[in-house]
Order: structure tokens, then sequence, then C-alpha cells
């Protein structure tokens, strides 16, 4: 049995193991799972694979399958450390299908299957680390689980922009990343093997900022808003994400910057999510969510106003600094709201976020064929985050004022 002096160093470590096999789940979910396909759509439009439009309905059907995903975890009964393992498992089997088959019908299905698969992974993963972390009372490491999307989009961002230079084969670098998330997977598998033991003498977790005086209106109250406004995040930030290095090209012809934008941007989530880790757990996180959504409203205006090297990198960096920012105070709202039993307001938030992007490239992709620009489908989306922003910020100091 462990000693009391040889405990905090049992909880420390345990809480790094925790927050790094979380980052490295959602490194592959998400930065591999979802995310691949944006520095890989320049490649499959060059070759002639895909038209913008159907780009967009790729992008599309991935977000579908991510809501559908993301609802279907409210009902889902299974161990949390198991649907992660499962999860993992079938990313690596749905890019490595992406590369060995060519018919656009069927990566319209595989891509909507890695869109619920993800979700899940995303939605099981984030609680299975923030309650973890809660018990082991650590909650200063949740923002390292947030940087596996970052790490997973710098990976797939620097690979996509070689493989470009080399001119290798899209299929090919589907392959690549299927080996990539294969053994990435491989790494974390001990760790979502089993419920992970109790660590001797961790302090009692406090359930993150339930205030005992909410009445239950007051919280359903709150779950609904957090799953609407939520959903404009995911709206305002995806027009850009999906079709960032198209944009780029079309804005810097014969420039090198272009395969560089979306590995910036994934550098910003890192950084971003270790800078939202710090902040108290006493700050409102709606005021946080309103914050974050206007400096990525601020990074797509730089992109439209400046669209230099210059104007569009400063862009992706404040684009990316609050996206993970954003889905980590989401997760504590939640927490807060619903405390170790939040999968389910997890599920309708990330669904609702998942419902935004589903729209964004439907609406993007459309307008960007007509006029020849993404310019109006980006001024929408800036309009999106403002009012997500503004009703965050009215609603935070409302209940601010009434104590909760």
């Amino acid at each position: 049995m462990a000693t009391r002096a040889e405990a905090p160093s049992l909880s420390i470590h345990a809480a790094r193991d925790t927050a790094l096999a979380c980052a490295i789940a959602l490194a592959v979910a998400l930065g591999i799972g979802r995310f691949a396909f944006t520095p890989l759509l320049p490649l499959m439009l060059k070759s002639g694979a895909l038209t913008i439009r159907e780009g967009g309905w790729l992008a599309s059907s991935n977000y579908a399958g991510y809501l559908v995903g993301a609802l279907s975890c409210a009902a889902i009964r299974l161990a949390h450390h198991r649907m992660v393992r499962y999860g993992l498992a079938s990313t690596v089997a749905l890019m490595l299908a992406m590369g060995l088959v060519h018919q656009f019908w069927a990566w319209v299905v595989i891509r909507f299957i890695a869109g619920a698969v993800s979700a899940c992974t995303f939605v099981f993963a984030s609680q299975w680390g923030l309650k973890r972390l809660s018990e082991l009372n650590a909650h200063r490491w949740s923002g390292v689980i947030y940087t596996g999307p970052g790490l997973g989009i710098v990976a797939t961002g620097l690979l996509g922009a070689a493989a470009a230079s080399a001119q290798v084969s899209a299929p090919t670098v589907w392959v690549g990343f299927a080996l990539c998330a294969a053994l990435a997977s491989a790494l974390v598998g001990k760790a979502f093997s089993a419920v992970s033991p109790s660590v001797p003498h961790a302090q009692a977790a406090v359930n993150p900022v339930r205030q005992a005086t909410a009445s239950a209106m007051t919280v359903r109250a709150d779950a609904a808003w957090l799953i609407l406004l939520y959903g404009l995040a995911g709206f305002g930030y995806i027009i850009t994400a999906t079709f960032l290095p198209v944009i780029a090209r079309q804005a810097l012809p014969g420039s090198p910057w272009p395969d560089l934008f979306w590995p910036i941007f994934g550098m910003a989530l890192i950084v971003g999510a270790l800078l939202a880790s710090r902040c108290p757990l006493s700050w409102d996180n709606r005021l946080l969510l309103a914050g974050s959504y206007l400096i990525q409203g601020l990074g797509i205006l730089l992109g439209i106003v400046f669209p230099t090297a210059l104007g569009l990198g400063v862009g992706s960096l404040l684009l990316g600094l609050p996206f993970t920012a954003i889905t980590l105070f989401g997760m504590r709202e939640a927490r807060r709201l619903h405390g170790d039993a939040a999968a389910g307001l997890m599920g309708y938030a990330t669904g609702s976020y998942g419902l935004g992007q589903i729209v964004g490239p439907l609406v993007a992709a459309p307008i960007a064929a007509h006029t020849g620009s993404f310019a109006m489908a980006l001024w929408i989306a800036i309009a999106a985050l403002g009012v997500g922003a503004l009703a965050l910020a009215v609603l935070g100091s409302r209940r601010r004022e009434e104590g909760r």
C-alpha cells in the first residue's frame, strides 16, 4: 500500500498518463479521423477525384455522421474506456478504406461512419478523462487532453504538405494516415483496456462548480442554451477549417504558404488548450466561450480583409487558438450542470456542434462555386460567431447577477 508521501506522486503520474492517453485518442479520432480530409482535399481536387461541390458533400457527410454519433451517446450504456477502444480501432479501418476505395458514394458512406465514430470517441474519452482527473483533483491536466486534435492536425497537415510537394497520390496518403492511427492507438491501448484503479489517498474531487442553489429549471435552461449556442461555434469555424487550404490557394496562387496554414491552425490548437486549462474553475465558462467566439471571428475577418500570407497566417492562428478551448469550456460547463452524469449533455451539445458543421460546408460550397470566392460565406460565419458571443455574454452576466 502506498505511503502518504508516495500518494501525491502516484496521483501526478496517474493524471499525466490519463491526460496523455486521452490526448492521443483525440489525436486519432479527430486529428486524423475527421480533419485529415482538409489537407488531402487539394490533392483530391487536383487529381480530378473530386469537384469542390463533392468536397462539400464529403465534409457534410462526415459532420452528419458526427451529429448522429454525438446524439447516440446518451443512449450508449457500454463502459467509456471500451467505447474509446472501439472508436480507435474503427478509425484505423475507416482511414484505410478511404485509400482502398475509389467510388465517390462509397466515400460519402465512409466519411459518415467516420464522423459518428469520432463523435462517440470524443465524448467518451472526454468524460472518462475529465472524470478521472476530477477524482485525482488534477483539473490542470485537462487542457492536455484537448491538445490531441491539434497534435493530429499538425501531423496530418505536415504530412499532407509533404505529400503534395512530392506529388504522392491521395490514396497512398490515406493509407499512410491509417498506419499512423494504428501506431498511435497501439500506444494507448493499455490505458483504455480496463477501468483505471483508484490512487491511494487521492483527494476527493469537488464537483466542478455545480451550485446547490441552482434550481432544476435553471439547470435545464442553461443546458438548453449550451446546446443551442455551442452549435453556432460549429457553424462559425467549419467553413474556414474545411476549405482553408483551398481558400489560401485562391488568395496566394503559386505561393508555398497555403500548405502551412493548416499546421499553423493545429499548433494554435495545442497552445490554446494548454492556456485554457490555466483558467480557474471559478471563472464563468459562458463568458470564456464568448471571448473564444470573438477571437475566432477576428481570425476569419483577418483572412478576408488581409488576404496575404501574413493576414491568413495570423487568421489561422486566431482561428485555432480558441478551438479546443471552446471544447474544454463547453465540456466543463456540461459537467458543471450535470456532474458525473454529463455524458448525455456532452453528446447533445456535441450534436448541436455537429449540426452547425453540416450546414457550414453546404452553405459555403454553393456560394463559392457561384461567386468564385468564399468571402460571402466567411462573413456569414463571422456573424454566427458574433451572435453566439453576444448571447453567451448576456447569459453569463445574468446568471452571475442571480448568483448562479
